[in-house]
């Protein structure tokens, strides 16, 4: 009977309670103190630098006005939209359905409206889709057509036969940064189908790379399938003899090598990247990619935009405008990173015994080599294999004293 009466008076007095409740709340988040527990800022703290980011939340809306001009970017088909859609679901957990930055899909045909409403019905940020010119997607006239003909029918690697494949590597390399839907952008996220995010990305790392001066982000680094490369690093030296007023002063180009000075084959898989794109927008990287383009490995071999990207990162960039992501859980096809102790703490869900690029000889390398350059007072590299490299090879200014 007892009970009964007081749950009687709960019922009775349950809406002033509320009210008093809700009243409670907003005069006590009006304190300076709680103001700043909840603010965005505190949300938002720590990057992996620890560098503290102040961060207007209403920016991240959808209409807002964000905090650095940036899109989420891919070069996709139509028959690519299941797999499309599993990566979005994944970045919108993950990272965007807080920030709401844009994303710019491009093909080189026109895209299906089954195509648009599946990559809308996913997030609430603005979706632009594009299409390709012709000076973006074609094999350029200077290309002797017999002789790639031949090469296609003849190679011995994966995608040899393919004309779009070498297309696509062409366009990412020169052309994905010149397309209009790209042009008021100051940072990229290249993204791509059929990839795995693993971790919860609690800071933005478009503000953070703008606010340390970074130019080019990336998590894998491998070694290139050479076959596919065999003249690609002597074109280099070609240029680089040519025009070493465009060398940056504290470049990584050490990495590049083994310890003959041979090129080693080490690049960044460009399917992640997080990139200024005044990086590709300038007269170095422009002169390097019309150099290369020119010369007709994209078509004669099978040059790849990863290692042109990273061969040019590595040589017009400074060390310290290169950051390894090795925060960030991602997997591509057949690759694995994650954070080494995910499998007991954090928000990642990968398992990090089964993750080999961290102590690969490219991660390792890179990280020696930039720790080398930047700290001036750090020994000398650790360790320099296995590497593994082609014929002939050209020697030159790069190679070490």
């Amino acid at each position: 009977m007892a009970l009964t009466s007081y749950r009687r008076l709960v019922w009775r007095h349950l809406p002033i309670m509320i009210v008093g409740i809700l009243a409670g709340y907003i005069v006590g988040c009006n304190k300076p103190a709680v103001r700043q527990t909840l603010s965005f800022k505190h949300i938002f703290s720590r990057t992996p630098q620890q560098t503290v980011i102040d961060v207007d939340i209403n920016k991240y809306e959808p209409n807002g006005v964000k905090p650095v001009k940036a899109a989420l970017v891919a070069l996709v088909r139509n028959s690519d939209l299941f797999g499309l859609r599993s990566t979005i679901r994944q970045i919108e957990d993950r990272f965007n359905a807080r920030h709401n930055y844009p994303y710019i899909f491009v093909n080189d045909v026109e895209f299906t409206e089954e195509f648009k409403r599946g990559v809308r019905d996913l997030t609430q940020a603005h979706v632009h889709f594009g299409i390709l010119d012709e000076e973006s997607w074609k094999v350029p006239e200077w290309i002797n057509r017999e002789r790639y003909e031949h090469v296609k029918s003849t190679a011995q690697y994966p995608h040899g036969e393919k004309d779009s494949y070498r297309k696509m590597c062409r366009f990412q390399s020169g052309y994905l940064h010149r397309h209009p839907l790209l042009a008021d952008l100051d940072f990229y996220w290249r993204i791509e189908p059929d990839v795995e995010y693993y971790c919860d990305m609690n800071y933005d790392p478009f503000v953070f790379m703008q606010q340390n001066g970074l130019k080019y982000g990336w998590n894998i680094a491998m070694p290139e399938f050479m076959a596919t490369i065999p003249t690609l690093w002597n074109t280099t030296m070609q240029f680089v003899t040519e025009h070493p007023e465009l060398l940056a002063s504290d470049s990584l180009w050490p990495w590049l090598l083994d310890e003959h000075g041979n090129y080693n084959g080490c690049h960044f898989w460009s399917n992640f990247e997080i990139v200024d794109l005044s990086f590709y927008r300038s007269t170095a990287y422009q002169t390097f990619f019309d150099y290369l383009d020119r010369a007709g490995g994209f078509f004669y071999e099978r040059w790849g935009d990863a290692p042109v990207h990273s061969i040019a990162a590595a040589l017009f960039l400074n060390a310290s405008q290169v950051h390894y992501f090795d925060d960030i859980g991602y997997f591509h096809p057949s690759v694995l990173t994650c954070p080494r102790d995910a499998r007991t703490k954090g928000t990642c869900v990968c398992d990090s015994n089964k993750s080999f690029v961290q102590d690969g000889m490219c991660t390792v390398r890179f990280l020696e080599v930039k720790q080398s350059i930047v700290n001036h007072n750090a020994t000398k590299l650790a360790r320099l294999g296995p590497v593994h490299y082609t014929e002939p090879i050209i020697h030159s200014m790069l190679s070490p004293q």
